[in-house]
């Protein structure tokens, strides 16, 4: 098989898809945060296991009707026929993504959002590891570019002790040692489903493409886990039917987990998972907004606990930021190349496709067309959504609805910019 040549493509220069996954990782740490927001609204009146599969279920909806809005279910196929073997991976990273996702609601009912969240953002030095051992990442990076990576994988580290000692001395349960290792579990889950990640987009597979496989895994694993966990299938279905008033909320936290994770997963395309990975872990700033001016979190506490909480999650942002900074060179590229080389070789990839997916191109543009089997996925997803929203109601919470309005709006304007970015310099490629 011959090489592949990943040279930066004309129309859209590797300075260009540098910028854009830069974005992509912040826009999806807004999405991502906001994303645990709705589980705040239900955390304590139903068990962990009813909130997560729930979530995990307006995951799926989402992951087949976004790319069937976008794309279209051909090009989806299309994209599978050429790296088959990445559907495996595909459903291996969604049940990572499914425990450690039913990991997070038990973390925040333990220790509450503004803590959780910085404590499982540590997934960001799993995939320093994974990114430098696995895909070349920071291979002849040069010194600069290394000490800003190792660098900020210290800052993060140092941040997550200082939240963790916060989480001790305050928790709204007995339960705060449980919270802790709940959040760093998740972390560690997290961290490694971007292997299966960042191995599908070095082969060229599109991420709109790569997720829909990766749900399968996610609702598989999810189903098992609630229905042992609820001793049955017939008891969880009860538990469902009782519980059936505030099931809209979840859902809506798994669509927009989807809209997050699709921009982490153009960001870990485009500057790879060492850099966009800490890019979306920005979401802990966001995060504390919604934990702290949304809901009330850390209201009436002593100073020395409010200066912990922000001091931590502005030193793992600084982390982040100095991760984000050191930015891909051409020498580092280079051992990009050499993986995807390596991809090509063992899974006899076609390289022309790798080397048009990988530039921001399309092969084949004719797959990109919608037919019945698009409307149906975005109608059934729409009308079931419809549906648990009409049976839905608020729980008595507090609210500060000032903040919720602005927040949400923020979300819908930085969708609208990724979404325009992403269309203008790759087509959503």
């Amino acid at each position: 098989m011959g090489s592949v040549v990943l040279e930066p493509a004309k129309r859209n220069p590797r300075r260009k898809l540098h910028a854009l996954g830069v974005y992509c990782g912040l826009a999806a740490a807004v999405w991502l945060a906001a994303a645990e927001a709705p589980i705040k609204l239900v955390a304590f009146a139903v068990t962990p296991t009813v909130i997560a599969f729930m979530m995990v279920f307006g995951a799926f909806l989402s992951r087949w009707s976004i790319p069937a809005l976008v794309r279209g279910t051909a090009a989806t196929f299309a994209d599978a026929r050429q790296a088959p073997h990445l559907i495996v991976w595909g459903l291996m990273a969604g049940c990572l993504w499914a425990v450690a996702d039913l990991l997070t609601i038990y973390a925040i009912r333990d220790i509450g959002l503004s803590i959780a969240f910085p404590i499982w953002n540590t997934n960001s030095l799993i995939g320093i590891v994974w990114g430098a051992l696995l895909f070349g990442e920071l291979r002849r990076a040069g010194w600069l570019r290394w000490l800003g990576v190792a660098g900020g994988a210290v800052v993060i580290f140092a941040a997550a002790i200082v939240l963790t000692s916060v989480s001790i001395s305050y928790a709204p349960s007995a339960h705060a040692l449980h919270g802790v290792a709940a959040a760093l579990g998740a972390g560690l889950l997290f961290g490694s489903q971007y292997i299966p990640y960042r191995k599908a987009y070095i082969s060229g597979m599109n991420p709109l493409t790569f997720l829909t496989f990766f749900t399968f895994g996610e609702m598989a694993t999810m189903s098992i886990l609630a229905i042992c966990f609820s001793g049955g299938v017939l008891p969880f279905w009860h538990e469902l039917l009782q519980d059936r008033t505030i099931l809209f909320w979840p859902l809506l936290g798994g669509f927009f987990w989807v809209i997050g994770d699709l921009f982490q997963n153009y960001a870990a395309k485009y500057v790879g998972i060492s850099r966009g990975i800490p890019l979306s872990n920005t979401n802990q700033i966001w995060g504390l907004l919604w934990a702290t001016m949304v809901f009330g979190e850390l209201h009436g506490l002593s100073a020395g606990i409010y200066m912990r909480v922000i001091g931590g999650t502005l030193l793992m942002t600084a982390g982040a930021i100095a991760i984000a900074c050191a930015s891909t060179s051409e020498s580092e590229y280079t051992s990009w190349k050499a993986a995807a080389q390596r991809e090509c070789d063992l899974y006899d990839i076609d390289p022309a496709y790798v080397h048009a997916q990988i530039d921001g191109a399309e092969p084949d543009a004719g797959e990109r067309r919608r037919g019945w089997a698009d409307r149906l996925l975005i109608g059934g997803a729409t009308l079931i959504f419809v549906a648990l929203a009409m049976l839905a109601r608020v729980p008595e919470i507090t609210l500060h609805w000032g903040w919720l309005t602005g927040l949400s709006l923020l979300m819908f304007a930085v969708l609208a910019g990724g979404a325009v970015a992403l269309w203008r310099t790759t087509r959503f490629r």
